[in-house]
C-alpha cells in the first residue's frame, strides 16, 4: 500500500521554495521528520507529461530491515538509490538493458549490521552491490592501518545514512526530478565534511546527472577523496564485451595486472579463479576537459556510458572481476580524484586533495543507458573524436605498490 504522508515542515517548504517547484522532504533529523512509506506522480502535480512516479519505501526482514529505497520510473525506465546507503545507486533499467550486476550480497544491506573494520578492514563488501557507490570522502583506497587508525577499505560515505533527504519536482519543462541528500563525516577532533549527494532525471530521458557538493565545516584543513564505484555486469558484461575510453596513459595496478595488460579493451565470460584485475588510467577530455567512458557488449546493443570533467576527477580505475556469475560477474568504470591505492600511497604520490575550512569541491557526473546499436556507435563516435589521433602510452609497471 502506497502511503502519502505531508508534515507541517513539508508545506513550509513548499511556501518558500521556488514558485516553479514542489520540494518534499522525507527526511530532516534536526526537525525530527521521518517519513517513511511515500510515492508521488506527475498526477499530483502540475507536470501533465511525460509520466513519472517517484517512490520511497522502507525495506523489512534480514539485514536490510530499515533500509530505505527511493525509486523513480518514467516510460519504462527505472531508476533506484538507496539514501539509507550514502544514497548510492542500486540498479537502472530500460530497453532490455540494466545497468547494475549480480552481487552474492542480495539485500539493501543496513550499514547498522556493517562493521566496516571486520575482516581486516574489507567489511564494506559485505553491503556492496550497488551499481554506483561513493567512495570517499575522507579518504578512500584499500584498506591500511596508519597513522594509528585503520583505513577501512572505500569509506565510510557509501554506509552513511543521510541526515537530510529531500524531493524535488519541477512544474516546468524539462520537469526535473532531483533526489537529494546529505551525507554527514564527522569525528571529533577530526572530519567536519558535508556532501550533499544529488541524483537528477529529466522524465523519459535514457540518462541522469550525478551532482555533488563535499564542504568542510571545520576550522581546519583537511583531505579528502572520492571514487564513483561505478559497476556493470550482464548484459552488457560479456566474453568479448568492449571497454572504450579516450586513454592518454593505462597502467598496471599491480603485478597480477601485468597479465592484462595486452587485452585491457575487452572482456572475459565468467572464468572461475580470475582475481579482480585493476587498471590506472589518465583519460583525454575535449576542449572542456570533459571526457567520456564506456562498456558494450559484444554487438555493440548494449552499453553504459558515463560522462565526467578531469578538473573534477582527473583519473579512472579501470575493474575488471570477471569472476563466475555467483562469485560476482562485474566490471568497475571508476572515476576518481585518486587511484585505489590506500591513502597513504595516494598522499605519497600526491593525489590527495585538500579542502580549507569553509570550502566546497563539486563533481557532476552523467550517466547514459545505451539500447541499440546507434546509441552505443554514437557514443564511441564521441569518445573516438576526444581521442582523435592522440596517442594511448601504456605503462608496464605498477605506479606503486601496497
Amino acid at each position: 500500500m502506497k502511503v502519502k504522508i505531508i508534515s507541517l515542515a513539508m508545506i513550509l517548504s513548499f511556501a518558500s521554495s521556488n514558485a516553479f517547484a514542489k520540494e518534499f522532504v522525507l527526511i530532516d533529523n534536526e526537525q525530527g521528520i521521518s517519513t517513511g512509506n511515500w510515492s508521488i506522480s506527475n498526477k499530483d502535480t502540475s507536470v501533465k507529461a511525460p509520466a513519472f512516479t517517484v517512490q520511497n519505501a522502507v525495506l523489512t526482514g534480514g539485514k536490510q530491515a530499515g533500509s530505505e529505497v527511493i525509486t523513480i520510473t518514467s516510460g519504462g525506465f527505472v531508476i533506484k538509490l538507496s539514501p539509507t546507503r550514502g544514497m548510492g545507486i542500486l540498479s537502472v533499467e530500460g530497453d532490455g538493458v540494466r545497468m547494475g550486476w549480480d552481487s552474492p550480497v542480495n539485500e539493501v544491506v543496513n550499514p547498522a549490521n556493517i562493521n566496516l573494520e571486520s575482516r581486516g578492514g574489507i567489511g564494506w563488501l559485505e553491503g556492496f552491490n550497488e551499481m554506483m557507490v561513493r567512495c570517499g570522502f575522507e579518504w578512500t583506497g584499500h584498506a591500511v592501518e596508519a597513522d594509528g587508525m585503520m583505513y577501512t577499505l572505500h569509506g565510510n560515505a557509501g554506509n552513511t545514512p543521510v541526515s537530510k533527504l529531500i524531493v524535488d519536482v519541477k512544474d516546468t519543462a524539462p520537469y526535473t526530478i532531483t533526489v537529494k541528500g546529505l551525507i554527514k563525516e564527522k569525528t571529533f577532533k577530526k572530519s567536519n565534511l558535508e556532501t550533499w549527494a544529488s541524483l537528477s532525471y529529466v522524465p523519459g530521458a535514457r540518462s541522469f546527472t550525478v551532482h555533488d557538493v563535499v564542504t568542510n565545516q571545520g576550522d581546519y584543513e583537511r583531505d579528502y577523496q572520492i571514487i564513483y564505484h561505478s559497476n556493470f555486469g550482464m548484459p552488457i558484461l560479456e566474453q568479448d564485451a568492449q571497454f572504450i575510453a579516450p586513454v592518454k596513459e593505462i597502467s598496471p595496478f599491480n603485478d597480477y595486472a601485468k597479465e592484462g595488460l595486452k587485452t585491457w579493451q575487452t572482456y572475459l565470460g565468467p572464468t572461475k579463479g580470475f582475481d579482480e584485475m585493476v587498471f590506472n588510467i589518465y583519460p583525454y577530455g575535449d576542449d572542456k576537459n570533459q571526457t567520456k567512458v564506456m562498456v558494450a557488449n559484444k554487438t555493440g546493443d548494449k552499453g553504459a556510458g558515463i560522462e565526467f570533467n578531469l578538473d573534477q576527477l582527473p583519473v579512472l580505475s579501470l575493474w575488471k572481476n570477471t569472476d563466475t556469475l555467483k562469485q560476482g560477474y562485474v566490471t568497475g568504470l571508476e572515476p576518481g580524484t585518486s587511484f585505489a591505492y590506500p591513502v597513504t600511497i595516494e598522499r605519497e604520490q600526491q593525489r590527495v586533495r585538500k579542502l580549507a575550512p569553509g570550502q566546497s569541491a563539486e563533481f557532476t557526473l552523467t550517466y547514459r543507458l545505451l539500447a541499440g546499436k546507434k546509441a552505443v556507435d554514437d557514443y564511441k563516435n564521441q569518445i573516438k573524436t576526444i581521442q582523435g589521433e592522440q596517442l594511448t602510452t601504456v605503462i608496464e609497471e605498477p605506479m606503486a605498490y601496497e
